[in-house]
């Protein structure tokens, strides 16, 4: 078979379009940053024609780039940041707010409530989740609850509610698909993560009318055909996944107990935990790592929503580089144990504290302290957050040995070491770091016929470098314990 599969890589602060040749190799990379917008503290949105619009240029640009046809796409596949929660008017197709993103806190005071009416352990056993701002629930009921116009709509079946992939996906097929997959699902608070269904008692619960939800399919499935005005041709969609799902695909974790972790704007592990649904008693998240033949695999996952977003603000908000990939230079002139620690709790602590009302900060500034020391403290805390997951795992019995790791952050050497430095165990970068787009690639073969079987797939993915921890046990100790000082101070306080 001959062709290509475009993978849509639709992300918190860019899109994607990523062109990969049958192989799993890449062909062809588009991408194009958009706008951040932060009406009030702890508000994040997205203006939902930033996110169809970048999509459709980069997907078209990636094409022209390239010299591909249109007509030489076996198939689509959609990967997306997730949670972020969009509403639109089934008639026209029109949003009729601005996207709520993940990172959203609004709903913070809201989520406190349900805690105090002792509800947690009843939605947790449901859908895998705690309750937080984090998930699409609370922000799509803020959406109906704010404006009674868009509540009437919703209860006449006018409207349509969608994650990120949903909303692409409508717009892709011009409205013939209201779909979303497993994995998406089963972050929104409202998925019953046993049963695989839309849960009636949780719909009641937030006042959601259940004829907003799109139908729920496998990962792999029939999601519909791209509309010929779209691209040039009618090409199937036939991959869907939640970009830290799709990332563990990418990087084949099909065994239970092997893990990734990711480092974009935010920072996930991800772990599969087979066919169990494995309940954390240390505050991670159960979760749908993907479902084919109706057949769900989950995972234990924990997330931290800054990691590349803290290089993002040293380079935008502190002016202190002009790029990010100054950052391994200026680590590598720097000792790790340089006495600065910034927690960088921008819209409050993820994984495994939850405490959405923490804010960031920088402890230990001497008159010393220069760029280097605050841009590495940065990096740094990439590696200090997922040691705290690497903990809470190790705390429920499943701790990752060998982190295979991916996203845009992987590329700099220094912190990848750091990181098996302060694991104490291997790190592993394969040759393909763009694994959430090849993930979802990987899917929409699977689908289109173009793979066999996961075992294939397996023996697709490559290593390109294993960083090996050589930092002696009381040091990494000494550096963690310093850490968690500074992490205790912005949390209890």
């Amino acid at each position: 078979m001959s062709g290509y599969i475009l993978a849509i890589d639709q992300g918190t602060t860019s899109s994607r379009a990523i062109l990969f040749t049958l192989e799993g190799k890449v062909y062809g990379v588009a991408q194009e940053e958009f706008s951040q917008h932060y009406p009030a503290d702890g508000w994040v949105e997205h203006l939902p024609e930033d996110l169809w619009g970048t999509v459709l240029r980069t997907s078209r640009k990636v094409l022209e780039d390239s010299g591909v046809d249109a007509e030489q796409l076996v198939s689509i596949g959609i990967t997306n940041q997730r949670e972020t929660t969009l509403l639109w008017n089934r008639s026209t197709g029109e949003p009729v707010a601005n996207a709520i993103v993940w990172q959203d806190r609004r709903t913070a005071d809201y989520c406190e409530q349900l805690v105090g009416q002792g509800l947690e352990d009843m939605i947790r056993d449901k859908t895998g989740l705690l309750i937080d701002p984090y998930f699409s629930a609370t922000k799509l009921r803020w959406m109906l609850e704010q404006n009674p116009e868009l509540r009437e709509q919703a209860e006449r079946g006018e409207l349509a509610f969608g994650t990120v992939d949903c909303f692409l996906l409508w717009k892709l097929t011009d409205g013939r698909s209201h779909y979303t997959d497993a994995t998406n699902a089963s972050r929104t608070l409202l998925f019953n993560i046993h049963t695989q269904q839309w849960d009636q008692e949780l719909l009641d619960l937030f006042n959601i009318p259940a004829g907003l939800l799109p139908e729920v399919l496998d990962s792999a499935a029939e999601f519909g055909v791209a509309d010929p005005s779209v691209l040039g041709a009618g090409v199937p969609v036939q991959g869907v996944a939640g970009d830290q799902q799709a990332a563990l695909f990418g990087q084949t974790c099909f065994t239970e107990g092997m893990a990734k972790s990711t480092y974009g704007t935010g920072c996930f592990l991800v772990l599969n935990t087979g066919d169990k649904a494995l309940k954390s008693d240390n505050r991670l998240l159960t979760t749908v790592a993907y479902r084919l033949n109706g057949k769900p695999v989950y995972a234990i996952e924990g997330s931290i929503f800054i990691a590349g977003a803290a290089v993002h603000w040293i380079r935008d908000g502190l002016q202190l580089i002009e790029h990010a990939g100054e950052t391994e230079q200026l680590a590598e002139q720097t000792p790790v144990d340089h006495g600065v620690f910034m927690v960088p709790a921008f819209t409050g602590l993820g994984a495994p504290y939850w405490n959405p009302n923490a804010r960031g900060a920088i402890f230990g500034l001497t008159r010393d302290t220069g760029i280097k020391e605050i841009v590495t403290a940065g990096l740094q805390s990439v590696c200090y957050q997922t040691k705290d997951l690497q903990k809470a795992m190790e705390n429920d019995g499943v701790r990752p040995v060998t982190l295979r790791v991916d996203g845009g952050m992987v590329s700099n050497s220094w912190v990848m070491q750091f990181l098996a430095d302060i694991l104490g165990a291997d790190v592993d970068r394969p040759e393909v770091i763009e694994t959430t787009a090849l993930g979802v690639a990987y899917l929409a073969g699977l689908q289109a016929g173009v793979y066999e079987s996961l075992e294939q797939l397996e023996s697709m993915w490559q290593r390109e470098t294993r960083f090996t921890p050589v930092m002696s046990k009381p040091d990494r100790d000494s550096l963690y314990a310093q850490w968690q000082d500074a992490v205790r101070r912005i949390h209890e306080d």
